[in-house]
């Protein structure tokens, strides 16, 4: 008994510490940010239709000297530009136009900036200090790749409320890092972990508000292709950090591009 009272008083005291650039979550979110099914499916039938001219217009509109993490025309390819039809005031700041189908565009050279400066962040941590969620189905597969070559815990299909806060849990556990690809699908993760006042670093899209997340990637979060691009940024870079070898390729976390 003496053990579970230490846990608990540890865990306590952990709740009541500052937090690190994470705010309040709010009561309720507005409705905006779930999109529909068919909605869902809309952005993800516009990310697989990435043509040539497109990716040739949206390398001339966001043109820039700086080298990036991976070509311009990857990026494009992987449709992580693609937004949705809602743009939060949260999401506002990364959004340069809208298509004509009324989908919003992301900066893509901010979307580099903003990798390197999570990248950073996440090398910071230790591959079991760190867990991942993605309940999107979109990015399982990514997902899945993420965790066999960086050792991170990944949640997919479910993830128990309180299985970081609730010491009576079985399958209980302690993590200084979350990783979320939706602030709205991953809800329950996003929640636990502004409960114990740890970082979060989160997949961001135009319909999602962002309180609580400490690093956020603007990002098209309801495609294949685009969580697959991102999460193989991150896994590379992790990895090269950590000085493990890192064979993957772009593809093996995207599936076949094509355009």
């Amino acid at each position: 008994m003496a053990t579970e009272k230490s846990l608990t008083e540890a865990l306590k005291e952990k709740m009541k510490e500052p937090s690190v650039e994470v705010e309040e979550a709010p009561a309720s979110k507005p409705d905006s940010e779930n999109l529909t099914k068919g909605e869902e499916e809309k952005i993800e039938e516009a990310s697989a239709k990435i043509s040539k001219k497109e990716i040739d217009t949206e390398k001339k509109a966001i043109s820039s000297k700086e080298e990036t993490l991976i070509p311009l025309e990857d990026y494009i390819k992987c449709a992580v530009h693609l937004g949705t039809k809602v743009i939060t005031p949260h999401m506002k700041k990364y959004v340069y136009k809208r298509r004509a189908d009324g989908l919003a565009v992301i900066n893509t050279i901010i979307i580099d900036k903003q990798l390197r400066d999570s990248i950073a962040f996440l090398n910071k941590y230790d591959p079991k200090s760190i867990y991942l969620c993605c309940k999107r189905e979109a990015g399982w597969q990514a997902a899945r790749k993420f965790e066999s070559v960086t050792g991170i815990k990944v949640f997919t299909k479910k993830y128990s409320p309180g299985i970081t806060t609730n010491l009576e849990l079985e399958d209980f556990f302690e993590a200084e890092l979350t990783m979320i690809c939706d602030p709205w699908i991953d809800k329950n993760a996003l929640y636990d972990t502004i409960k114990l006042k740890k970082p979060i670093m989160s997949l961001c899209d135009t319909n999602n508000y962002t309180q609580g997340i400490t690093k956020i990637i603007p990002c098209n979060n309801k495609s294949a292709k685009s969580i697959g691009c991102i999460l193989f940024i991150l896994a590379r870079e992790y990895n090269r950090s950590k000085g493990i070898d890192f064979n993957s390729k772009l593809e093996d976390f995207t599936g076949p591009l094509e355009n």
